[in-house]
């Protein structure tokens, strides 16, 4: 993790709760740009963390995360198709209000240990990011945007993943307290 220690990401990679919220108190205006909502083929890492078999529809939201108009994440989420019509139905009117709404509100919703990782320069998910980024943006992904965080939420046996990469600007904002608030587990 040198090269996320030596950009002050180390915070923002760990940090846990609502990154949402996190994001939210570093400034005064945040939005949620919705890139696309859709049907997509299941990448290896999201069957790997959801236990998912080699076929099946994974429903997936990629967003970007803007705090006074700058983009500072590109998040994507996904699940498999036949929990929309389960416990995470809410998913598809989520809009461009925050997952993180969806995801802390409710204390039957488990997360897994965040996992930092590089993403890879070449893979689809880099690829995917910077295709968005520029289409929303009109500019180049920052070079240096290769850290992620990932978890795991899991609601009544039905998992979602959830991948948040961090613009490495992000380390200049204060990532507030890191203790995890204790919450009952039932």
């Amino acid at each position: 993790m040198g090269i996320a220690d030596r950009w002050g990401l180390r915070a923002w990679l760990r940090a846990p709760g609502s990154l949402s919220k996190r994001l939210a108190a570093t400034g005064r205006r945040y939005e949620v740009l919705v890139l696309r909502q859709t049907v997509a083929p299941l990448r290896p890492q999201e069957r790997a963390a959801l236990g998912l078999p080699r076929r099946g529809l994974t429903v997936v939201r990629e967003v970007l995360l803007h705090v006074d108009g700058q983009p500072l994440v590109w998040a994507r989420s996904a699940v498999h198709g036949h929990s929309l019509a389960g416990p995470w139905k809410a998913l598809k009117g989520l809009g461009s209000r925050p997952l993180g709404h969806l995801l802390y509100d409710d204390p039957r919703i488990h997360r897994s240990e965040l996992q930092p990782r590089r993403v890879t320069r070449h893979g689809a998910t880099h690829r995917q990011m910077q295709r968005q980024w520029l289409a929303a943006t009109g500019t180049e992904a920052p070079a240096r945007m290769q850290w992620s965080r990932n978890s795991v939420f899991t609601r009544h046996g039905q998992q979602l993943r959830v991948m948040e990469m961090f613009v490495p600007d992000v380390a200049l904002r204060d990532p507030g307290p890191l203790r995890r608030k204790s919450r009952p587990r039932r």
